[in-house]
């Protein structure tokens, strides 16, 4: 058996049912290998960016590592984007590139060169295969490493002569898996149940860790304990609280000053899983003076990484977080009825904010004129399919589409554009269409962001995946154009025909003019079961 087809064992072993990747001569050994086989298929994309974005929407799916494979460095180059993504993230994905042959590297050759180095900023762990019995203990090691926490890309880069079988042995055997041993609950617990109990003004900050573990039910039996306030997370990638629960509150901007706003009324604040990482320097710091923090995650190296920590939990967050839970419920008549009180005044007041302004957004899709971001998000909200999963890269409209979503479950959104890298969404909607088969996929994009990863949905129409996309088209940068004086140079797009391009890649494309043709055309395209990209033009920045 030659190494590629023995790796491919190996990776039907560790659960890898698709490769994502982009061909090239130096990964000729794997793609004959592949070739022959469904198990796993080949997702393919055009250009390296895509394959890794669909992956990490696969691995966010399936709960699974995903694999991608690239091409020398071209391919790692333009994968540094999505590695990046999903390394913030802590997407589990392991990476190979096929490296030129050993025999020549030394004469620089054309597509060579130290692609471990290139990817070594992106990737928690980078390697080089250089003999033939290490291909396969340093994939299983890739492999081991992603699913640990923090979890990220690990890369693989390997040379065409030894994937082809130079040197290599009849002898050597697949190795076993390494285990990965489960985290338990923090150790913690009672001492941070302690602050917890003693706040008068409490809140909690709910984090992606929360909603990429499926622990949104543990966070709210906290939350129901204490009667605090939940955001979640700026800029946040999952679904980390129930938007509909009486107790939570929308989600702060993602500047220090709006952070430190939302946060000023608190006296304690709990940090489950969540990552506060302004934009943007402001001269507020996101946590205010005097806070008391109990900061809980499964990555030690969160805590206390970036503002004072009275508790550190490290822990599982579900099983941390039912820990705590069940620390803060016991108490005397009296602090049970404290509680009470607590959230039903705040309870009152966010579910009054929030039915407010999802009404003024309705109203707003009647008006004459441009159609608003806020009036355009909840008009798409308003049409989803039951039991949709909605991908988000709109960072302008995005925050208004957050505020429209009903949000639930923990796999109902994603989002990814908190780590800066556009262009990630179209590929992205495509593994989640994969990875859910039976849910309809919806993909809102801002028209900037889209042309970043426009790839993707080629991959979407060759793949059959039913993805809805829906573009967001203000004709420009406007985070950008937002910031500085009108007139400045480069802010304007403009003129791309968006219906037209989905269908030259053959996607159906629909294009509305006015605000009460929005919800329709969503619904038809998603009820189409086809690749589909609606055009929604939205009032704009400055000209």
């Amino acid at each position: 058996m030659n190494p590629a087809a023995i790796m491919l064992d190996l990776l039907r072993d560790e659960g890898v049912d698709r490769v994502f990747g982009n061909p090239g001569t130096t990964e000729l050994p794997l793609l004959r290998e592949l070739a022959g086989t469904s198990d796993p298929s080949y997702v393919l994309a055009l250009q390296e960016f895509s394959a890794v974005s669909a992956a990490d929407g696969y691995a966010r799916g399936t709960g699974r590592p995903a694999f991608v494979s690239v091409h020398a460095v071209p391919g790692v180059s333009n994968a540094l984007i999505g590695l990046n993504n999903a390394r913030r993230s802590r997407t589990p994905l392991v990476v190979t590139a096929g490296q030129q042959d050993q025999r020549f590297l030394r004469d620089e050759p054309m597509l060579g060169g130290d692609l471990v180095g290139l990817a070594s900023s992106a990737c928690l762990s980078a390697e080089e295969i250089h003999t033939p019995g290490d291909l396969l203990p340093l994939l299983r090691r890739a492999f081991a490493r992603v699913r640990r926490q923090p979890s990220g890309p690990a890369f693989l880069s390997i040379p065409m002569n030894l994937l082809g079988g130079d040197g290599w042995s009849d002898e050597l055997a697949l190795p076993a898996r390494i285990p990965v041993p489960d985290v338990g609950a923090a150790t913690t617990i009672d001492e941070a149940a302690a602050v917890l109990a003693s706040a008068e003004r409490p809140a909690i900050l709910a984090g992606d860790r929360v909603g990429a573990t499926g622990a949104i039910a543990e966070l709210t039996a906290v939350a129901e304990a204490l009667g605090a306030t939940v955001y979640p997370q700026p800029q946040y990638e999952y679904v980390d609280a129930d938007s509909e629960h009486p107790l939570t509150a929308p989600s702060p901007f993602f500047t220090g000053t709006e952070i430190a706003k939302a946060l000023a009324g608190h006296d304690v604040l709990l940090v489950a899983g969540a990552a506060i990482r302004p934009q943007t320097w402001t001269a507020d710091r996101p946590m205010p003076d005097g806070m008391r923090v109990v900061q809980l995650d499964d990555d030690p190296g969160e805590l206390g990484r970036s503002y004072p920590v009275e508790v550190a939990m490290a822990g599982a967050i579900g099983p941390s977080l039912a820990a705590l839970a069940s620390a803060l419920t016991p108490g005397s008549q009296s602090r049970r009825e404290t509680v009470e009180r607590r959230a039903g005044r705040t309870a009152e007041a966010l579910v009054a904010e929030r039915t407010a302004w999802r009404e003024r957004a309705r109203a707003g899709l009647s008006g004459a004129g441009p159609i608003e971001s806020a009036s355009a998000a909840q008009a798409v909200a308003d049409a989803l399919a039951p039991g949709s999963v909605v991908v988000e890269e709109a960072p302008t409209s995005g925050p208004d589409l957050r505020r429209a979503l009903v949000q639930r479950a923990a796999g109902d959104y994603h989002n990814s554009s908190g780590n800066g890298g556009l262009g990630w969404g179209a590929g992205a909607a495509v593994g989640l269409a994969l990875a859910h088969p039976s849910r309809p996929v919806v993909g809102f994009l801002g028209d900037g962001s889209a042309m970043f990863g426009v790839q993707g949905l080629w991959t979407a129409a060759r793949v059959g995946a039913p993805v809805t996309y829906v573009v967001v088209d203000n004709g420009g940068y406007r985070a950008v154009s937002d910031a500085l004086p009108p007139g400045f140079a480069g802010t304007r797009l403009g003129g791309v025909d968006w219906a037209g391009l989905a269908e030259s890649m053959g996607l159906r494309g629909t294009r509305v003019e006015r605000g009460e043709e929005i919800g329709p055309a969503v619904a038809a395209a998603q009820r189409s079961g086809e690749p589909s990209l609606v055009v929604v033009p939205i009032a704009g920045g400055q000209a």
